[in-house]
């Protein structure tokens, strides 16, 4: 960020303009493997990652990231940022307009962030901005949306006020759900935004299609503020959620790039396509959470703790991922700006010392061979996903003398018994949705909508209140790693490992790149083939 003419100020600058290119008279179709099919494409509701990488082509929030995955303008050209840290003033774009042709002013930012914190709305994303002042209590009930602590002096400026300053506020407010909402179109109460001739938005692209268990569809939007710049006149995303069916159309033609690729065939994919292969480390864990509100793990901790220690997560890393994936045994993956990632105590210790420690665990847990502990794991299908299940399921078996029924569901159905509470332990992840600590450790907030385990822990609550108010980058991030710590001898979770984005890009896509975010723009990317079929 270059240092502007105010005095502690900083200010972003959008890059400077590029000439139009000719139209393509055939149209050009890029066609995307998007694994499962989203939960919703409502920007305000959407929490998955699928949904969210077709919304991040839908529209343009204050910002974007840029191809290191760092803060950019987005619908603002430029942003500064007021000495004591707590207010920002974004200027919009005067050219910004809405695949409507409406233009795209303050008052629809405000509009969709206060949508974002209503609770009439419940989005599961709405705690991702309690750092703006009212959020929380807005969020709580005690207060209305229009408390919030934006505002739109006039149809070129927001100002977003803090309750405590958030160096990190460019790069959240990049995330889907901070995006902006037609007003004109916007339905009353509440109803899902996301819809194919209902949604409009002001990103490169305009959704057209949704033919539910097969595709999702968008069109070029013309009005796009740089629509000289975009090459692709209709982007499709193929809901696959096997891994191997995805390769295989990728392998036929008919994908352009994968979300990612099956890891039994790695090693044939590395040696025979490693020039289409594309692996980078991402701020990402894969965990199986405890459901606290079930028995037999709420106000049990030494079963969790004994289900943790156990797990062989160096074995599962070599046999079974054998992809760049780091054995995780903290929360918050390495790699996150000003942090220092936690570790239990026991993760330095041998196997056969944490599995003593565990058969002792699980006694005083009340559970024996005449008296074994039973439960159901339920995951989304998929072959990593079964390898992973019953690797771990056998790991408990053997030390603990678990009975393990493990359950595999579609995508949607597992999402859906987990948000009604109908399961005792589940399959996620998580990625970040911005580049800090808290992007992970606010999913374990009492109050969260992200927080799926149903965790509580007062303590740990407190932790994150005084870190949000702490001024002193060291301090804060003292406070956070001291919260981490708590949280993994509360053991909510048991964390397996941390990411890597992988994907397979066809020779003939123009622009790809790889960020520790794992996101890349549709409008970034165009084809070094100009006359071969669309997108393949």
């Amino acid at each position: 960020m270059a240092v502007c003419s105010l005095s502690g100020c900083h200010r972003h600058q959008a890059p400077d303009s590029v000439e139009a290119r000719p139209i393509a008279s055939a149209p050009r179709e890029l066609r995307r493997g998007n694994g499962p099919e989203p939960d919703s494409l409502d920007p305000q509701k959407a929490i998955t990652q699928e949904g969210q990488t077709i919304l991040r082509d839908l529209f343009e929030c204050l910002t974007a990231l840029d191809h290191e995955g760092r803060p950019a303008p987005g619908g603002a050209e430029s942003w500064v940022v007021s000495p004591d840290g707590l207010t920002y003033t974004f200027t919009l774009r005067a050219t910004a307009r809405w695949s409507t042709g409406d233009r795209v002013i303050g008052a629809d930012f405000v509009a969709g962030l206060r949508r974002l914190v209503d609770p009439a709305i419940a989005s599961g994303n709405g705690t991702l901005i309690d750092v703006v002042q009212h959020a929380r209590e807005i969020l709580k009930g005690s207060l209305p949306p229009d408390r919030l602590g934006v505002e739109a002096p006039d149809d070129s400026t927001v100002v977003v006020r803090l309750e405590h300053p958030a160096p990190y506020l460019p790069s959240l407010l990049s995330h889907p759900s901070t995006c902006p909402v037609h007003r004109a179109t916007l339905p009353p109460n509440g109803t899902d935004l996301g819809r194919p001739g209902a949604l409009a938005s002001n990103g490169a692209f305009v959704l057209s299609e949704w033919v539910p268990g097969q595709y999702i569809s968008a069109h070029r939007n013309r009005f796009y503020w740089n629509d000289q710049k975009t090459y692709w006149d209709r982007v499709t995303y193929l809901h696959i959620e096997d891994a191997n069916a995805e390769f295989l159309r990728y392998r036929t033609g008919d994908l352009a790039m994968t979300a990612t690729i099956p890891r039994s065939q790695f090693a044939d994919i590395r040696k025979n396509l490693a020039s289409e292969l594309h692996i980078t480390p991402a701020l990402a864990i894969y965990y199986y959470g405890f459901n606290f509100d079930r028995p037999p793990f709420r106000d049990n901790p030494k079963l969790r703790q004994a289900m943790n220690l156990v797990v062989n997560r160096e074995r599962l890393a070599q046999n079974i991922l054998r992809a760049g994936e780091r054995p995780a045994y903290g929360w918050v993956p390495g790699g996150i700006d000003h942090y220092t990632p936690q570790s239990p105590t026991y993760a330095s210790l041998p196997m056969e010392t944490r599995i003593q420690m565990a058969q002792q665990l699980i006694r005083e847990a009340g559970y024996s061979a005449t008296h074994p502990l039973r439960f159901e794991l339920r995951y989304n299908a998929g072959e990593t996903h079964s390898m992973i299940a019953i690797a771990i399921a056998q790991m408990w078996k053997e030390a603990l003398g678990a009975d393990v029924q493990i359950i595999a569901e579609d995508f949607r159905t597992l999402l859906s018994d987990v948000g009604t509470g109908q399961v005792q332990m589940f399959r996620s992840t998580w990625g970040a949705d911005y580049n800090d600590a808290l992007s992970f450790l606010q999913v374990l907030r009492s109050d969260s909508g992200i927080n799926l385990m149903h965790y509580r822990s007062p303590a740990f609550d407190r932790l994150l209140d005084r870190a949000a108010s702490e001024s002193d980058a060291a301090e804060r991030a003292a406070l956070l790693e001291q919260a981490e710590s708590l949280a993994l001898r509360d053991a909510p979770v048991v964390p397996l490992f941390y990411g890597v984005a992988r994907h397979l890009v066809k020779p003939s896509i123009a622009g790809w790149y790889n960020n520790v975010m794992n996101v890349t723009y549709s409008k970034d990317l165009s084809s070094s083939v100009e006359h071969q079929s669309p997108g393949r």
